[in-house]
């Protein structure tokens, strides 16, 4: 697997070439353009405060920490929403991504890996343009809290958020051209997976930690610890769990083996089913 691995670095300009040709095509025709990049997560941002932060608490009362709230909810909020967003954007895009460009599968000769890269790193990109805003209300709109130095750690989380969001990828693409069944039922379980990850609420909140069995499940949520490592080095400010990142990183990498493994062992019956 290493030695195929070694053999995509030759083709790592197509890589950025296709990367660079979602994006434009993702905004084209647009009045915007790439400007959407900015004011979508600003939207979302929007949105999300108004439900989470002003709707659901007025009428439970159980959604906001007692903590966090205003516009320090809002910013909480952002900074689970943003990372959430890349890992759920790809793996619905990487269970359609074989049947998008079966016509390229079938007249050219590459690497099919490179379109699941392809679709990591162009929602990573995404991502990573929507962090600007995120600093900018950290910035001038945080209350009680500041960034610290604690930020420089945010390449740590991303790294281990691309290796177990790729795994996962590698797993969908491959297993949806058998199990078409599979695209639908993904969205589904993303958005009971979104759910099931302190991003709406604090992991540490009091009304989580009285569900014991609730917070079983929380701890073997790998996404739980990747969230949680952007929340602490950006709102919290502080250094996120050392024992849980380099367990959810050893996570990521037996999913990426298994994932790419599996990804592999079917790629001479993609052309045929897509």
């Amino acid at each position: 697997m290493i030695k195929k691995l070694k053999e995509l670095l030759k083709y790592r300009q197509l890589i950025v070439t296709l990367v660079s040709r979602e994006l434009k095509a993702r905004y084209r025709g647009t009045v915007l353009g790439f400007l959407w990049s900015f004011a979508n997560p600003l939207l979302l941002l929007l949105v999300y405060s108004v439900v989470f932060g002003v709707i659901l608490p007025q009428s439970s009362g159980r959604i906001e920490d007692v903590h966090i709230k205003g516009i320090n909810y809002s910013i909480f909020l952002f900074t689970g929403l943003l990372p959430w967003i890349w890992f759920a954007s790809s793996m619905l895009d990487s269970a359609n991504v074989l049947f998008v460009h079966g016509n390229l599968i079938k007249k050219i000769r590459f690497p099919i890996e490179v379109l699941p890269i392809m679709n990591v790193l162009t929602n990573m990109v995404h991502f990573l343009l929507g962090l600007p805003i995120l600093v900018l209300f950290i910035l001038f709109f945080g209350k009680d809290f500041s960034l610290t130095w604690w930020v420089f750690f945010f390449p740590v989380a991303v790294l281990v958020q691309f290796v177990f969001t790729m795994g996962l990828c590698f797993l969908v693409s491959a297993l949806t051209v058998h199990f078409r069944d599979l695209r639908d039922i993904l969205a589904n379980l993303l958005t009971l997976w979104f759910f099931a990850t302190p991003i709406i609420y604090p992991f540490m909140n009091p009304m989580v930690q009285e569900k014991k069995g609730f917070v079983t499940a929380l701890l073997l949520n790998p996404m739980t610890h990747i969230i949680e490592a952007y929340q602490y080095t950006f709102f919290f400010g502080s250094l996120p769990h050392w024992k849980k990142i380099p367990v959810t990183l050893v996570v990521g990498l037996f999913l990426f083996y298994v994932g790419y493994l599996i990804f592999d062992r079917l790629r001479d019956t993609f052309v045929e089913e897509v």
